[in-house]
């Protein structure tokens, strides 16, 4: 068992496929995804929002895919090998954290938490 967190934001990616990107990065993040008929949310697809609060957007764009995502975790292997069961790929060991890819192309890292002990919001628990 071991725990993760992260901050809130907005994913864009380059895809083909909305659906299966917003299913990688839900599962990635331990939330379902939420569905909107409204025209105006055509092109996204929100994330579920825990107690954390943290808003999350799975969205098309026509350039590249990118983001800038760290995610915090008490043991950062077993975090690591769950992200590559849903698709995630090792780039870079950098000093004491990993760079991974994410099947939709964008480049994250798995961070271990810091000496305090902290999580910097509500962590999830992996079993």
């Amino acid at each position: 068992m071991h725990r993760s967190a992260l901050a809130g934001f907005i994913i864009d990616c380059r895809v083909d496929d909305l659906q299966a990107a917003a299913a990688f990065w839900g599962a990635a993040l331990g939330r379902g995804l939420r569905s909107s008929a409204a025209e105006e949310d055509a092109g996204y697809v929100p994330l579920e929002t825990k107690e954390d609060g943290l808003h999350i957007e799975v969205q098309r764009v026509g350039h590249e895919s990118r983001l800038h995502l760290d995610i915090i975790s008490d043991d950062v292997e077993a975090e690591v090998r769950r992200l590559e069961n849903l698709g995630a790929r090792r780039v870079q060991m950098v000093r004491d954290w990993w760079i991974l890819e994410a099947p939709t192309g964008q480049r994250f890292c798995v961070i271990p938490l810091r000496k305090d002990g902290r999580f910097p919001n509500p962590p999830t628990v992996w079993p």
